[in-house]
C-alpha cells in the first residue's frame, strides 16, 4: 500500500469518526431542545464534532511524532492528552447553563451533565470505541426518558410531589393559625413558612405568609389556587412552581 492509498483510508475514517460524533449527538441535542433546554442541537454537535477532531489531531500526532525523521531525538507523546484538557474546558461551559432562581431553586444541572456527555461521545468516537459510545447515548436515554416516569408511578410518594412557593395574603392576624390548618388538610405539605407584617396603607395591616411547600403532581396548580382561594379571610394569593 503506497503513501497517498494509506492516506486517503486514514481521511476517509477521520470523515467517519466525525459524522458518527455529529449524528450521537444529535440524540442528545434533540432530547434536550424537546424540553426547551438551553443546549440543544447545534451546541451538542459543536462540541462533540470538535472534541472528536482534537482527540483525532491528539493521537495522530503521537503516531507522527514516533515516526519524526529526528532518529536521534526521544519523542514522547500521550496520545490522550489533548482530549484530557477538552474534559476540562468542557465544564466551564457546562458552569455557564446552571442557574440559581431567585426561588433558590438550582436549574440546568442535567443539561451541564450534557454537554459533558457530548463532549465524551466524541472523545470516543475519535479514540476507535464506538460501539460504547452507541450503547453509551442509549443507556443515557434509557435513564433520562424511561426510568424517572417508572418511578414517579410505582416509587416512593415523594418523588411525585411537585415543589411551589405559595404567597396568602390576610387581614385578619388571628385567622393565621386557621389559614395554615386549612392549607394542610387540601393535600399540601408545609416544608418552611415565614410570615410578616406588610403596611398596604395606613389603616390597613395585613399579614403574608410565604409557605414553601409541595403537593402531588395529580393536583392540577389552578385547582390548588381555587381551594386556597375558598379559604376563609384569604385576600391574595400567589403559586410559583419550582422547576
Amino acid at each position: 500500500m503506497d503513501f497517498f492509498s494509506a492516506l486517503e483510508i486514514s481521511s476517509l475514517e477521520t470523515f467517519l469518526k466525525l459524522f458518527l460524533a455529529a449524528i450521537l449527538s444529535l440524540v442528545i441535542g434533540l432530547e434536550r431542545e424537546l424540553k426547551r433546554k438551553p443546549v440543544g442541537l447545534k451546541t451538542s454537535i459543536v462540541i462533540a464534532t470538535f472534541s472528536c477532531l482534537l482527540t483525532i489531531i491528539s493521537i495522530e500526532s503521537a503516531y507522527i511524532a514516533e515516526g519524526s525523521e529526528y532518529a536521534n531525538v526521544n519523542i514522547t507523546m500521550d496520545p490522550l492528552r489533548l482530549a484530557a484538557q477538552i474534559v476540562s474546558g468542557i465544564g466551564f461551559l457546562g458552569a455557564g447553563v446552571i442557574l440559581k432562581r431567585g426561588n433558590d431553586s438550582i436549574s440546568g444541572l442535567t443539561t451541564a451533565a450534557m454537554i459533558w456527555g457530548a463532549g465524551g461521545i466524541g472523545i470516543a468516537v475519535a479514540a476507535g470505541f464506538y460501539i460504547e459510545a452507541a450503547v453509551s447515548v442509549l443507556i443515557i436515554l434509557i435513564g433520562i426518558e424511561v426510568i424517572p416516569p417508572l418511578l414517579f408511578k410505582l416509587g416512593p410518594k415523594r418523588l411525585r410531589m411537585v415543589e411551589a412557593n405559595i404567597r396568602v395574603v390576610t387581614s385578619e392576624q388571628n385567622a393565621i393559625p386557621a389559614i395554615v390548618d386549612e392549607i394542610k388538610a387540601i393535600g399540601v405539605v408545609i416544608e418552611a413558612l415565614s410570615i410578616y407584617d406588610h403596611q398596604e396603607k395606613e389603616d390597613l395591616s395585613q399579614h403574608k405568609l410565604s409557605i414553601r411547600a409541595s403537593f402531588l403532581q395529580e393536583k392540577e396548580t389552578i385547582v390548588l389556587y381555587q381551594e386556597i382561594g375558598k379559604i376563609p379571610y384569604v385576600e391574595h394569593i400567589e403559586i410559583e412552581l419550582i422547576s
